[in-house]
């Protein structure tokens, strides 16, 4: 994997960042650094704005093809775009979902129907999406969801029964792309379609849940009679097992390079404070911070590497192990930074403060408190460290499936 930037990616470079740097101002520089991990209810609305701003001058959905909107940038401009993005702390995005999932999701099994009706609105910023994956008894077991969908025979019609849990932003969400059991009587991964479901209608209910962090970006979602046409369906029906499958491959995609630039600002800022504590002058937490330094740096190289074995048809997207390691990689890495902040914080890190509007609880975070706190759940979002091993177990090594309990 050759890492060397040509001429026209350096020029591609400055080009990104020349513009991030003339746009951040004005009404936008207060945006700078808002909206990221544990933060996704902060200025909403005027992340929204920026986002469509962005999608005026071409700067939305820059990996997908141009003829569904896109820019369709190569792979090493894509990762340089988000890296850029990250540098200049530009807010974080309000439609990961249905740019970075959905929309290649459509593109590899959608139909020509479903490109025309949503690829240009998910470009535009002008209709958000949610996630429908996760139930109470089937959070990582995907393959045990219990949400039901039947045909209206008279309408044609999909109405849906179930409940999800954990849904972001659902809130905020115009669509929820939904994967519901449809033939009566299947298990598993058989029998299971993938819905875009409207969630503005009586038979949706939507209840945010309050989470330690002060915010409430995920959900629980009921559906109740709920209804989406008949062709809002993605692949044939009984077959969404492959489709679902498929947009989590596009979960450990390009925008993961400018999670990494992010993570070194969060590194930054637990070492600069540990010189301004004094905590820098205990040997133990100096050693720490050194070894998180170079981890990340691992980070980054075998994320490009994993990138580059996808596009180079050498790792499946869906079930690969590259995309497995990486995730068990940051995810714990993130999740030890979180501690380490902690303790360079020292006692401090213990008192809630109200330096800022207070969140729901009633209270503000610092934050090295926020990114602790949802640190914790890095490995356990985006499929847990349990399920990712067991995918390397199973997929890669081609070891025995583990038992499950009676």
């Amino acid at each position: 994997m050759d890492l060397t930037e040509s001429a026209a990616d350096r020029a591609f470079r400055e080009e990104v960042r020349t513009w991030l740097a003339e746009h951040l101002t004005g009404e936008w520089a207060s945006l700078r650094g808002l909206g990221g991990p544990g933060r996704e209810h902060e200025a909403h609305d005027e992340r929204l704005a920026w986002n469509r701003h962005l999608a005026e001058h071409g700067w939305t959905a820059v990996g997908w093809p141009t003829e569904h909107g896109g820019r369709g940038l190569s792979l090493w401009q894509q990762v340089i775009f988000h890296e850029e993005y990250a540098r200049a702390d530009a807010p974080a995005g309000v439609n990961h979902l249905g740019e970075q999932l959905l929309g290649p999701t459509l593109i590899a099994f959608g139909t020509e129907e479903h490109k025309k009706r949503f690829l240009p609105e998910i470009v535009a910023v002008r209709e958000l999406w949610s996630q429908g994956y996760s139930e109470p008894n089937a959070g990582s077991d995907l393959a045990n969801v219990q949400t039901r969908a039947r045909r209206d025979e008279s309408t044609g019609e999909w109405v849906i029964d179930g409940q999800k849990v954990w849904t972001s932003l659902a809130h905020l969400s115009d669509w929820c792309f939904v994967v519901a059991r449809t033939e009566a009587g299947s298990a598993r991964h058989q029998g299971l379609s993938f819905l875009l479901v409207p969630l503005d209608q009586e038979g949706v209910e939507i209840r945010p849940i309050e989470q330690l962090t002060s915010g409430s970006e995920f959900n629980e979602v009921f559906f109740t009679g709920a209804r989406t046409a008949g062709d809002l369906v993605v692949g044939e029906p009984g077959n969404g097992w492959g489709v679902a499958m498929g947009l989590l491959g596009f979960e450990r995609g390009v925008s993961t390079l400018g999670q990494t630039v992010g993570f070194a600002r969060e590194l930054a800022s637990v070492v600069d404070r540990a010189k301004a504590n004094g905590a820098i002058d205990d040997p133990v937490i100096r050693d720490r911070l050194a070894s998180m330094k170079t981890e990340l740096a691992v980070i980054r190289s075998f994320a490009l590497r994993t990138l580059a074995l996808v596009e180079g048809g050498q790792d499946s997207a869906a079930g690969g192990g590259a995309g497995s390691i990486f995730k068990l990689a940051w995810a714990n890495w993130h999740r030890t930074l979180g501690e380490v902040a902690m303790d360079v914080a020292g006692a401090e890190g213990l008192l809630a403060r109200s330096t800022g509007p207070a969140g729901p609880g009633g209270y503000d975070l610092d934050e090295h408190q926020r990114l602790f706190l949802f640190s914790r759940a890095d490995t356990l979002y985006g499929g847990s460290d349990e399920v990712q091993k067991n995918i390397l177990a199973e997929r890669v090594l081609g070891l025995p499936r583990e038992p499950k309990g009676t």
